[in-house]
């Protein structure tokens, strides 16, 4: 973490408002794209994000330490994810696809068909690998899994695009 960022970190556990803010504008992306890849539905996404930086300032004073608040808000993120998903067994969303996408909607698009190919439990580990950066360590202790079972993971889900794309 760099150093404008602990800052930012320090100044809002002193419950700053602006530093606060600051700090969630430099992760929206990273939250968005973790979010995205567990709930695969954008409305959902934004109401997990939404509760993760309310539950963020709430808690902000818990952080021990200021170099870790990437993992410990992408964890509450995650909890945040997985209690949405809890409350709506059975509900299933789709989508619309646009018809004629430029570049970037293309790109959006093969990432979106990528992460629908892998099941749930390869989705989050490979965005916070190889979206997030995070190590396959940090992974193990944001999702409660040993290293082992990450790099596992990991494996699988480039085995399963692997065999997708093949056939396609």
């Amino acid at each position: 973490m760099d150093k404008e960022l602990e800052r930012l970190v320090h100044k809002a556990k002193g419950k700053d408002p602006d530093a606060f803010t600051a700090l969630m504008n430099a992760y929206v992306q990273h939250l968005y794209k973790t979010a995205k890849a567990i709930l695969m539905n954008d409305e959902d996404a934004a109401d997990a994000m939404q509760e993760t930086i309310m539950t963020c300032w709430e808690k902000m004073g818990s952080l021990k330490e200021d170099r870790y608040f990437k993992a410990w808000v992408t964890k509450i993120l995650i909890n945040e994810c997985y209690n949405l998903i809890r409350g709506r067994k059975g509900v299933t969303y789709v989508e619309e696809i646009p018809e004629i996408p430029d570049d970037r909607e293309k790109s959006d698009l093969e990432w979106k068909e990528a992460l629908a190919v892998l099941g749930e439990e390869y989705r989050l580990p490979v965005v916070l690998y190889y979206v997030q950066g995070f190590q396959t360590k940090e992974i193990a202790k944001l999702m409660g899994i040993s290293d082992a079972a990450v790099r596992t993971r990991l494996s699988r889900a480039r085995e399963q695009l692997r065999k997708y794309y093949e056939e396609a």
